[in-house]
Formats: C-alpha cells, sequence, structure tokens
C-alpha cells in the first residue's frame, strides 16, 4: 500500500489533481481537465487524465462515485493520515517543561 502511495504523490500531475480536488473534491473528468487546463496551463489529454486518476485510485487516494452517467471523484485522504502516524511520534516534554 505504502508503495502504492509514494509512487501515485511522485508524479507533480498527481500531485496537481490532488490539489484540485482538495480545493473542490466532487470533480467530474471534464471538470478536472478543464481546470487542469486552465488553472494550470497543462496540455494533458482526457485519457491521461484517467491514467493519473487510476493510479491516484489504486493509492487509495481518490474514491470514485457515479451518479447516473457521471462518474465523480472525490479526494480521500486516510492513506496520508496512515503514512504520518507511522512516523510521526508525539513530541515529547522537554525538561524545561516538566518543571511546575
Amino acid at each position: 500500500m505504502a508503495d502504492d502511495l509514494f509512487k501515485a504523490l511522485a508524479d507533480p500531475t498527481r500531485r496537481t489533481i490532488l490539489d484540485e480536488l482538495a480545493e473542490r473534491s466532487g470533480q467530474t473528468l471534464f471538470e478536472i481537465c478543464s481546470r487542469l487546463s486552465m488553472k494550470h496551463g497543462l496540455g494533458i489529454s482526457r485519457q491521461g487524465v484517467s491514467q493519473h486518476l487510476a493510479v491516484l485510485e489504486a493509492a487509495g487516494l481518490v474514491e470514485t462515485r457515479r451518479e447516473g452517467r457521471y462518474k465523480f471523484h472525490d479526494l480521500n485522504t486516510a492513506p496520508l493520515r496512515r503514512i504520518t502516524e507511522r512516523w510521526l511520534t508525539p513530541e515529547k516534554p522537554g525538561p524545561e517543561e516538566n518543571t511546575p
């Protein structure tokens, strides 16, 4: 799972897609493509964006839901929390914080 997550985060285009979904979750492929083109100047095909979304979905960072003929993409930050919890430990109080 962690390998898929790091692979997904390694690509700058996928990170940009995640930024867009963080700003507004629940976008269709058309909306994501439009925002990448207009806001970021990325000239990437719909098929290319679909492939990036598939990698993000495999890593658990994107979840999809269908409503009629539309497929919506939602950001899922749970895998990121699991990674941070894996290595980050609560800070221990320093010597000056122990004195009354």
